[in-house]
């Protein structure tokens, strides 16, 4: 087995120790479907799951883009680890002695300029913690905090510091400890002089709020001004850390309620998610200032099914609001929106009225996104004048046109019939108009979305294609083979190395291998074994073929008789187009001599 210089022997050791389900269920929500646990896929962006584990053989396969494999080669793919270190982080968290030295394979061999700015920002993190809570330079940022209804352990959950107004304290600190200081620049830590000479820090005097990714590594910063100082709110550059269209503030610590309600509140602040954090709301996140993006949702879409929009109750944290809806919609998610009155944010409303009243109403008396839009464009009308009520209503009546659930759009029609004295029937029958016509004129030809789109991690969604009856062969006999010794040995002895395509006398020639060496059948473990990204896909879809050709002997003869007859057949066609040649070149001497040969290869033919 390529393996490299680690035995087998310690890969299933590993693989022991580890279910996939929960490898797995730390990055994908799965949901269980039959014998299977189904989910998103996180290797390229979908709507509808085709990405499917299977706990009993421990193999996962993506039926859209072709991923596959055990738990190590998921690993390899979502964390970007090299072999070596899928091991040796899965040996660490079993608190597993491997015996041998896997030798030091590590992330900062591979990226050592991430390593150092992992460290760098984790250094500084804890400096503006401590000049906030210990030093008479952060008095004035900790009474703020506490005006802001922040206490001791809100500041020390969310790591909140405090940046002095030195320009060079922390550019200092860093060199001292022997950081690069243009690393340091292009990090986001600091800023170079005008004139070229050294550096100062890129935040002095502010609040200091730690940004970190989905896994607790801090990435970033948002410094909140003191007094009047503009910007009131800066965030750390793009770096290669750290990419704001796709992160998502307080994930990290979020994510686990998130994974076990299934639903996720999205605030726009940092102060709206601590506030209420402390509220009771633990599954909240904010896009940090920046509008919703297709990054963002394809995030919240693989942690959670359910989303409520918490944004600042003015118009522009409302029609921030609005413009979320259909971004977050398209990925497939169940969209309310929280309606704060009086123009207030989260923040406001829970320091103003407490933590309960929020919760009951705002969070929980959120509305569905479609009562969201009727309520959005019903201001841009005066209702009380009969035009206005007029034109509103069929403005209304196009949003509920869009519903594709008839239950739900009866539901909306007999709502406003109701409430502007129309009769039911009528205006039901308005809205079937308006749906008649938006599909008349609607383009239903080659510009509907396709079923994989926005490919993520550069894996390209594949095309389905037809399977060759001589493919389909050589795929039954390797699932049989994957679980069955004494089948491999009998296919070693009859078939040898005699598959058609190149890829499936390749896994075959492992599994001989594998079972020489006295290994018991574990799809999971000879998968592993492989390190081959494409075989790794290519043994996993095979895998999940299932039993279905597991009946009796008969089948093994079928399925090595028809790849035999293939290669024949192959052959036949062959000879036939060279014979063909040779008789329109004038050598017919040569053309009887194929001939034969032809005849011969149909005899073989018929007797196999």
């Amino acid at each position: 087995m390529s393996n490299g210089r680690i035995p087998e022997e310690v890969i299933e050791k590993v693989l022991k120790h580890h279910d996939i389900v929960d490898v797995v269920g730390r990055y994908v929500h799965l949901s269980k479907q039959g014998h299977y646990m189904k989910g998103l896929c996180p290797f390229h962006s979908e709507k509808t799951p085709s990405f499917t584990v299977t706990p009993e053989k421990q193999i996962y396969h993506c039926y859209g883009c072709g991923a596959g494999g055990g738990a190590i080669r998921f690993l390899m793919e979502i964390e970007g680890f090299t072999f070596i270190e899928a091991i040796n982080q899965m040996a660490a968290e079993a608190n597993l002695d491997l015996g041998i030295d896997l030798g030091s394979d590590t992330p900062s061999q591979q990226n050592p300029e991430k390593t150092k700015l992992y460290e760098a920002y984790e250094f500084t993190g804890k400096l503006y913690q401590h000049i906030l809570k210990n030093t008479e330079q952060g008095k004035q940022a900790m009474e703020y905090l506490r005006s802001r209804g922040l206490n001791d352990k809100l500041i020390d959950t969310f790591g909140i510091g405090y940046a002095p107004s030195n320009w060079d304290t922390l550019a200092q600190l860093l060199e001292k400890r022997q950081y690069a200081l243009p690393l340091m620049e292009k990090g986001g830590l600091l800023s170079a002089r005008q004139e070229g000479q050294g550096y100062f820090d890129k935040f002095r005097d502010r609040i200091m709020f730690p940004i970190h990714d989905w896994k607790g590594r801090l990435i970033a910063f948002a410094g909140r001004a003191m007094g009047e100082a503009q910007p009131k709110y800066l965030n750390s550059p793009e770096t290669m850390l750290f990419h704001k269209s796709k992160s998502l503030y307080n994930m990290h610590l979020a994510r686990p309620q998130i994974r076990k309600l299934q639903q996720i509140v999205v605030f726009e602040g940092y102060m709206d998610v601590i506030k209420a954090w402390d509220a009771g709301i633990t599954n909240g996140v904010a896009t940090m200032g920046t509008a919703l993006t297709e990054e963002h949702t394809d995030v919240i879409r693989k942690q959670a099914d359910q989303v409520t929009v918490a944004y600042d109750g003015d118009s522009a944290g409302q029609n921030a609001a609005y413009k979320s809806i259909p971004i977050l919609e398209q990925a497939g998610c169940l969209v309310k929106i929280a309606m704060i009155p009086n123009a207030q944010d989260p923040d406001d409303f829970i320091t103003h009225h407490g933590s309960e009243r929020f919760v009951r109403e705002v969070i929980e008396n959120a509305v569905p996104s479609i009562k969201y839009k009727l309520l959005y464009f019903r201001k841009n009308f005066k209702l009380q004048e009969d035009g206005e009520k007029l034109r509103y209503m069929q403005q209304a009546l196009k949003i509920i046109a869009d519903i594709t659930s008839p239950i739900e759009r009866e539901h909306y029609v007999r709502e406003l019939s109701t409430e502007f004295r129309y009769s039911f029937e009528t205006t039901l029958q308005n809205l079937n108009e308006i749906r008649l016509q938006a599909e008349k004129s609607s383009n239903s030809g080659d510009n509907k979305a396709k079923a994989w789109n926005n490919v993520r991690n550069e894996r390209t969604p594949r095309e389905q294609t037809a399977v060759s009856p001589n493919q389909d062969a050589e795929r039954q006999l390797l699932a049989i083979m994957l679980h069955d010794r004494d089948v491999t040995d009998y296919v070693k002895q009859n078939l040898g190395d005699q598959f058609n395509e190149d890829a499936h006398a390749v896994l075959a020639a492992y599994l001989y291998s594998y079972y020489e060496q006295g290994y018991e059948p574990n799809a999971s473990s000879f998968i592993a074994m492989l390190q081959e990204e494409e075989l790794e896909g290519l043994a996993s879809s095979i895998a999940m073929m299932g039993n279905a050709y597991w009946i009796n002997n008969q089948v093994v003869d079928d399925c090595i008789s028809k790849i035999k007859k293939y290669k024949l057949q192959q052959l036949i066609k062959q000879k036939t187009e060279e014979m063909i040649v040779a008789e329109r070149s004038g050598d017919l001497k040569m053309a009887g001599q194929i001939g034969n040969e032809i005849t011969s290869l149909v005899k073989q033919l018929k007797s196999s």
